[in-house]
């Protein structure tokens, strides 16, 4: 019997949801205003942030804005590791540095100043970034950041050399514990405040990255955390911001400078996962090893934990929505570009929100995965989005009798440019 064939792309496009409200509705990194219940005339705050929603600082005056629901316009900047800096931007700020705020005409820079800046304007978020116990909380989230820092990017293989450098992420990590367990609720203080504003940005930096490069569950070896991320996830204002594991593991080199996997066989594995999938609990629960031995996936067993929030509704739909908007552009831009590569991206579309398997031509397997490398959360889609999405591409590359093995465009350690967001801002 011949496999059937894919949808239409008028077909796929009936099935796509309508644009959501980006100016009043839920917390997203496609929207260029935020107004929530007020009018455009009370806006009088601008954020520079960057075309990636990836930047950790940006993250950080994002999520507060989000919180207090202030009305702010958004204009996007280019971070230099994924292309050439706006002039524009230079113009205004001649250091290029993200974040920037603009409020009532007064330019600021530098997060933590330009948080001092919302609180004067309008009010902390339940405490004030001066008040005693939130000083000293701030100060031990700069601790435990600088311990991620130097086992992550100064340590490489495991052994003696970086086994100090573990102990204290270790040690920094449980005092972080111990501040969580001071109050009944998850939060570091009575109720959801700056301090977890101001932790979120390097925590999910960190639990994606150990993952990766050290094989370290970061939630599961430490419950507090793990608690205090599950009630995080129920907030709609961080899952608009939320990155996954992949974007962050594969971000982070270029920013850092280098970020050493300490190669034991849970790094290995984690790598792999994060990388190959699969990326959905009813997928094969194997991948791809060393000399094509299958690695068994345990989930107990291999330290990758994104997430605990259960997919919501329509998170396919979603993905084929901002594909199909950007479809030409992604073909365009796609080194694979030949090959029929525009019927396998339809092949993938139509496993994504069937469920059925359509083989796709011949040789369009590495443009597939070249895609599937390249979703970034949350910039593109969000977290359960992006995880249908790679799904459906990987499963339609093995259907490729042509397929092989990975790609052969793999993705930079040094910059991000192939991630160059002109041609889509110009789409």
């Amino acid at each position: 019997m011949t496999p059937p064939g894919p949808l239409s792309w008028d077909q796929l496009q009936a099935l796509a949801p309508p644009e959501p409200d980006r100016i009043r509705g839920a917390t997203n990194a496609q929207a260029q205003l935020r107004l929530f219940c007020s009018s455009e005339s009370e806006v009088r705050v601008t954020l520079y942030r960057d075309h990636h929603a990836w930047c950790p600082y940006c993250q950080k005056v994002w999520l507060w804005l989000e919180e207090r629901q202030i009305p702010y316009r958004i204009r996007k900047v280019t971070m230099n590791c994924y292309g050439d800096k706006e002039g524009w931007y230079r113009q205004r700020v001649p250091s290029g540095m993200l974040p920037a705020l603009e409020i009532d005409g007064r330019l600021i820079t530098e997060s933590d100043e330009i948080l001092a800046a919302l609180e004067a304007a309008f009010g902390p978020l339940e405490r004030p970034l001066q008040d005693p116990q939130v000083l000293a909380l701030r100060q031990l989230e700069r601790r435990l950041f600088r311990a991620w820092c130097q086992w992550l990017c100064c340590t490489g293989e495991a052994g003696p050399a970086s086994e100090p450098a573990e102990r204290h992420f270790e040690k920094m990590a449980h005092l972080v514990e111990g501040a969580l367990a001071v109050h009944p609720g998850p939060w570091f203080l009575e109720r959801f405040s700056s301090v977890d504003v101001i932790f979120t940005p390097y925590l999910e930096r960190m639990g994606a990255s150990l993952s990766y490069y050290k094989g370290y569950g970061l939630r599961q070896r430490h419950p507090a955390i793990d608690r205090w991320f599950t009630a995080l996830e129920q907030r709609p204002t961080y899952l608009g911001t939320q990155s996954d594991f992949h974007t962050h593991a594969h971000d982070l080199p270029p920013q850092m400078g280098q970020c050493l996997a300490s190669g034991t066989q849970a790094q290995i594995a984690c790598a792999r996962l994060i990388d190959q999938g699969p990326w959905l609990p009813a997928a094969d629960a194997s991948i791809p090893g060393p000399d094509d031995q299958d690695v068994p996936l345990v989930p107990s067993a291999v330290p990758v934990l994104e997430t605990r929030q259960l997919e919501p509704p329509g998170a396919a739909l979603e993905a084929l929505a901002r594909v199909l908007k950007h479809r030409q552009t992604l073909l365009a831009v796609n080194p694979h570009g030949g090959a029929g590569l525009d019927q396998g991206l339809a092949c993938a579309l139509t496993r994504l929100v069937s469920g059925e398997a359509c083989p796709p031509p011949a040789g369009s397997a590495a443009g597939l995965r070249y895609l599937r490398d390249r979703i970034s959360v949350p910039r593109d889609m969000s977290l359960h989005g992006a995880r249908r999405l790679r799904q459906a591409l990987e499963s339609t590359a093995q259907l490729d009798p042509a397929a092989g093995l990975p790609s052969g465009h793999p993705i930079p350690t040094s910059h991000r440019r192939d991630q160059d967001p002109r041609r889509f801002a110009l789409a």
